[in-house]
This record gives C-alpha cells, structure tokens and sequence, in this order.
C-alpha cells in the first residue's frame, strides 16, 4: 500500500466484498462517491476509523474562481451533512512557508471569524445575532513551534468549548490523477502528515469529546507509484500556488455558507 491519506485509495474490492463497508454515488458538479464504515475493523489495514468517508473527484480546482457558484453549493450541501450544529473551532493544519502544505492556513485567512462579534457586539446589533459563533485558529506545525497541533487544539478546546471542531489540510494521494482534482471529507477526524509518514497526534472525537470534521485536497503524491526505487520523495503539480490559492478558496466559501447559512455569498465577501 503506498502512503495516501484517501480512504478511496485504501478501500480494495476484497474490502467491500467481506467487510462492513457501504459505498453510495451521488453528484452533478463533482463525482461523489460516500464510503461508510461501520465498524473499526479495518483501521489496523487502513488506518481509517468507523465512519463517513465523502470524496468529491473530477473537476480542476486549480480552475475554480468565486463565480463557480454551483461547485460551492455542491461542496457545501456534502458538509451540511457532516457539520453538526453549534459553536465551531475552525483550524487551518500545515504550514504556510511551504505551498504544497498550505490548504489549512490559507483556508482559515478566508474563514469568517465571529465569536468576538457574538460576544461583544452582538446586544446592539440584530443582525449578529444571526451568526453562528466561530473561531479560526492556525498555529503552523511542530516544527515552528514546538508543541502538537494537537496539544492547541485540546487546549484551545477546553478554554472556548466549541461544539464541533473542522479542520483543513493538504493531503497525499497514491494516485497522481488526484492531484488538485480531489477533495476528501470525513466525520472520523485525521492525523496530520500521516499520508507522508510525519503523523502527528489524532485529531478526532477520541482525543478531544467532541465531534470532528476533516476537509482536504491531495497536494502531493508518492513517486514509489512511478518506480519503488525511489524512496521518501513526494511529487506535485507545477501549478501547486494557484491550487492551494484556488481550493482554500472553495473550501472557505462553502464552509462559510455552511456556517452562516443567512449570509450570501456578496455579503461574507464584503465582510473581510
């Protein structure tokens, strides 16, 4: 098995044909393919937990601009139904220095931040009382600042009591065609740099108590798909700045709308 972090790529015919799995088709702008697992009895094969895995696959995201209003609403309505209601801790993984890395943080630059506004503002302003109250953290990685990604979340968890945590990262796939034309969504939480043999502590209902929401693009891919010589190398597109630009902004657009389903689109926009 080469190191993806997609459940897609983990799931083989074997799997479907004895394990507890359901598989469901859907879509009109992208190809979405919800794989259910029912139990855990596959994490020690795949690593993947019992839970919803929602891949939505075929469209360039390099290509996407704000006006693709239907690739939002369709990325938005796959996260109505994971995002539970309530308080949200919205937090961008990776590093930005590092563009292959960067989905998470460019991602939470663009996320609507409005717990100070509930707060404080929102007595003398109906209006806010409409927002649902989110916080957008990004904290870089292990490696800038010493402490598990983790270890913040917990800790950022345990201070504002969030109802739901969502998380961004850059992902690795197995499959080069996945590059830039995939997005992964799932209800189970991630490992961040699991897909590059870098995992970092879970990031899940079982670390923190509460429910936790994944959302991410494969950025890199393994070169061992090319030839097995090659060892500890990743590859990724040439157009990788635009595609982490371009698929952050997708993401925060849906989850925007998925957060503060009264505003329109003009109206989050006119807000930042």
């Amino acid at each position: 098995m080469y190191r993806t972090d997609l459940a897609a790529e983990c799931i083989s015919d074997e799997h479907i044909k004895n394990g507890n799995i359901h598989i469901n088709k859907r879509g009109k702008i992208f190809d979405i393919t919800e794989t259910i697992l029912c139990d855990d009895s596959f994490f020690e094969s795949m690593g993947k937990r019992k839970g919803k895995y929602i891949t939505l696959e075929g469209k360039n995201l390099g290509e996407f601009s704000g006006k693709n209003t239907e690739m939002i609403e369709e990325l938005a309505d796959e996260l109505k139904n994971i995002i539970p209601d309530g308080d949200i801790l919205f937090c961008g993984l990776g590093n930005r220095d590092i563009t292959p890395d960067a989905i998470g943080p460019l991602t939470a630059s663009k996320i609507l931040a409005t717990r100070h506004l509930k707060d404080e503002l929102s007595k003398q302003d109906n209006f806010l009382k409409s927002l649902r109250r989110v916080s957008v953290f990004a904290g870089g990685v292990l490696g800038q600042t010493g402490i598990e990604t983790a270890e913040i979340i917990s800790a950022l968890c345990r201070q504002i009591k969030p109802s739901a945590v969502v998380v961004a990262d850059a992902l690795a796939c197995s499959d080069i065609n996945r590059l830039g034309t995939s997005i992964q969504i799932t209800d189970t939480g991630i490992s961040p740099g699991s897909g590059v043999e870098n995992s970092r502590k879970e990031i899940s209902f079982h670390s923190l108590g509460i429910p936790v929401t994944a959302i991410g693009v494969p950025t890199v891919a393994d070169m061992r798909n090319f030839s097995e010589n090659i060892e500890n190398m990743f590859v990724t597109t040439r157009n990788i700045d635009r595609l982490a630009e371009r698929s952050s902004q997708l993401i925060a657009s849906a989850l925007n709308t998925v957060f503060h389903p009264m505003l329109t689109s003009e109206e989050i926009n006119s807000l930042f």
